[in-house]
C-alpha cells in the first residue's frame, strides 16, 4: 500500500475518534440535531465552508473547469451571491430557533408544506450523499488500487457510521480541522503548479483563450443555467439553516456568514484554477502514459493532481495534504447532507405525526436508524445518473425549485399565502422529478441537466406569485414572526409620533 493510503487511513481514524468521543456528550435531540445551540463563530464558519465545498466542487466543478475554463465559476458564483443575500437573513433565521427548514415551512404555511418540504430534502440530499460515496470510491481506487465499487461501499460505511455516532456535535467539531486542511491544501498547490508549468508563458502557449473569457465558448443562457442551481440551492439549503439554528446567538450567525463567503470564494477559485492547470498538462501527455487523463475522466483531475503531483511541481507533502483535503471535502459534506434529511424524517414526520410523545432516547435512536436507511438509499441512487455533475444539478434544482421560492417568500413577501407556498413546493419538486425521469430513460437528455433549473424554478416562482395573488391574504399571526424587527420598528415610530 502507498503512503497516500496510510495517510487517508490515519486521517479517517482521527475523524472517527473525534466522533466517538463527542458521542458521549449527546444527551438530547438538541445536542444531536443542532449541537445544543452553542456553536461559536469560528466553528460555524468551518462547518459551513466544509458543507458547501463538497464533491460538487472537488469533482463536478473541477471537471467542468478543466473542460470550459474559468467560466465554470458561474456555477460557483451562484453560491457566492446566495451567501451574501443570506447575510441579511441569518439573524432572523437564528431568532426563529427551529430545528429544520420544514419547521419553518409549517410555521409560515401548514403541515402539507412541512411534508412536501421533507420529501424534497430527502430526495435531493440523498442524491448529494450518493456522489460523495462515488468521490470516496475515486479516492480509494487512486491511493490503494481498490476497485471503485468497493471504495464506494467503504466510503458509505464510514460516512454512515460517523454521522450516526454524534450528529451535529461531531460534525462541527471535525469541520474546523477539515476547513483548515481544505483551505491550506488548495492555496498551497495553485502557485506551485503555475510556477512549475511555466507561468504566464505556459498559459498563453497551451490554453484556449476562451478559458479566460466571461462565458467561455458558451453564452448568457448557459451561464444562468449553471448559476441558478447553486444560487437557489444555497438559499434553500437545509444544512445551512440547521447550522444557523446551532449558532450560539444571532451575532455569531451573521459573523459566520461574512467569513464563509470569503472562504468559499478563495477555495472555489483555487480549485478551478488548479483543475485548469493540472488538466492542461495531464491531458496533453501521450495516451499511453500512466499519467494521462482523458476528457471523460476530467472529474478526477484534482485527485489525479494530488496523487501524481510531483509531475506538475507539487511535492510529496503537498500531495498528501491535497489528498487529505479531498477526504475532508467528501466526508464532511457526506456527513452534513446525511444528517439533514435524517433530522427532517425524525423531526418532521416521526415526531410530528407518528409519535409526538417520544422521549429523547427514542428520538435519537430513530434518527440513527434513518441515517442508515438514507445511506443505503444514497448508494442505490448512484446507478441513476451518468456523471457526478448530472447528479449535482438535479439535487441543486430539486431544492432550488422545490424549496427556495416558498422559503424566501416566508421571510421577504408578506403577501405570500399558504396556498401559494404549498403549490410552489409541489410544482418545483414535480417539475424536477419529471424532467429527471424523462432524461434518465432517453439515450440523450431531453433538457440538458445544466439547464433544468430554468423551467423548474420558473414554474415554481410563477405558481407562487399567481396562486398567492388569487387567494385571500393570510392573517397577520401567520407572518408576523418572520418580521419581528419590522414590527418593533413600526411600534417605535408610532410611539415617537405620539
Amino acid at each position: 500500500m502507498s503512503i497516500f493510503f496510510w495517510i487517508v487511513l490515519l486521517y479517517l481514524a482521527l475523524l472517527m475518534g473525534i466522533s466517538v468521543y463527542k458521542s458521549r456528550a449527546v444527551k438530547s435531540q438538541e445536542d444531536f440535531m443542532v449541537a445544543g445551540r452553542s456553536v461559536p463563530t469560528y466553528k460555524l464558519v468551518g462547518t459551513l465552508l466544509c458543507t458547501w465545498i463538497g464533491s460538487g466542487s472537488l469533482l463536478a466543478g473541477a471537471g467542468l473547469a478543466a473542460r470550459v475554463g474559468l467560466s465554470e465559476l458561474w456555477m460557483a458564483a451562484g453560491a457566492w451571491i446566495g451567501i451574501i443575500i443570506v447575510f441579511f437573513l441569518a439573524a432572523r433565521v437564528r431568532r426563529i430557533a427551529q430545528f429544520t427548514v420544514p419547521d419553518i415551512l409549517e410555521l409560515r404555511y401548514n403541515k402539507y408544506a412541512r411534508i412536501l418540504g421533507t420529501i424534497v430534502i430527502v430526495i435531493a440530499y440523498t442524491t448529494i450523499v450518493g456522489y460523495q460515496f462515488r468521490g470516496g470510491g475515486f479516492v480509494l481506487n487512486l491511493v490503494a488500487d481498490i476497485p471503485e465499487w468497493q471504495g464506494v461501499l467503504l466510503t458509505a460505511g464510514f460516512i454512515i457510521t460517523f454521522t450516526a455516532f454524534a450528529g451535529m456535535l461531531s460534525i462541527v467539531s471535525v469541520d474546523i480541522i477539515n476547513g483548515a486542511v481544505i483551505t491550506a491544501a488548495v492555496i498551497f498547490a495553485v502557485p506551485l503548479v503555475y510556477s512549475n508549468l511555466g507561468g504566464g508563458e505556459y498559459i498563453t502557449a497551451n490554453l484556449d483563450p476562451s478559458f479566460f473569457t466571461v462565458f467561455g465558448e458558451y453564452n448568457f443562457l448557459w451561464a444562468m443555467g449553471v448559476f441558478f442551481p447553486t444560487f437557489l440551492l444555497l438559499m434553500g439549503e437545509s444544512n445551512m439553516y440547521q447550522k444557523f439554528f446551532s449558532a450560539r446567538d444571532e451575532k455569531s450567525a451573521k459573523s459566520a456568514v461574512v467569513w464563509w463567503v470569503s472562504g468559499t470564494i478563495i477555495v472555489e477559485t483555487a480549485i478551478a484554477s488548479l483543475a485548469i492547470l493540472a488538466f492542461s498538462h495531464f491531458n496533453s501527455l501521450d495516451p499511453s502514459s500512466a499519467f494521462f487523463l482523458g476528457v471523460e475522466q476530467s472529474e478526477r483531475v484534482i485527485l489525479h493532481a494530488a496523487r501524481y503531483g510531483t509531475e506538475i511541481g507539487i511535492p510529496l507533502a503537498g500531495g498528501l495534504l491535497l489528498i487529505c483535503a479531498a477526504v475532508a471535502i467528501i466526508t464532511s459534506t457526506g456527513n452534513s447532507f446525511l444528517l439533514a434529511p435524517s433530522t427532517n424524517l425524525t423531526r418532521d414526520i416521526y415526531q410530528r405525526f407518528i409519535n409526538p410523545g417520544a422521549n429523547e432516547k427514542r428520538i435519537i435512536t430513530f434518527q440513527r436508524v434513518m441515517v442508515l436507511v438514507l445511506g443505503i438509499c444514497a448508494y442505490l441512487l448512484l446507478t441513476q445518473f451518468r456523471t457526478i455533475l448530472d447528479m449535482a444539478f438535479t439535487a441543486y434544482t430539486m431544492v432550488g425549485a422545490g424549496l427556495t421560492p416558498a422559503l424566501l417568500a416566508a421571510f421577504l413577501w408578506k403577501r405570500v399565502t399558504t396556498a401559494g407556498g404549498v403549490a410552489s413546493i409541489a410544482t418545483g419538486m414535480g417539475a424536477t422529478l419529471i424532467i429527471t425521469v424523462i432524461n434518465s430513460v432517453l439515450p440523450e437528455p431531453l433538457i440538458p441537466f445544466d439547464y433544468i433549473v430554468l423551467p423548474a424554478a420558473g414554474l415554481s416562482i410563477t405558481v407562487l406569485i399567481v396562486v398567492s395573488l388569487m387567494t385571500p391574504p393570510d392573517p397577520k399571526e401567520k407572518w408576523e414572526k418572520f418580521y419581528e424587527k419590522d414590527v418593533e420598528l413600526s411600534d417605535a415610530i408610532d410611539e415617537f409620533k405620539e
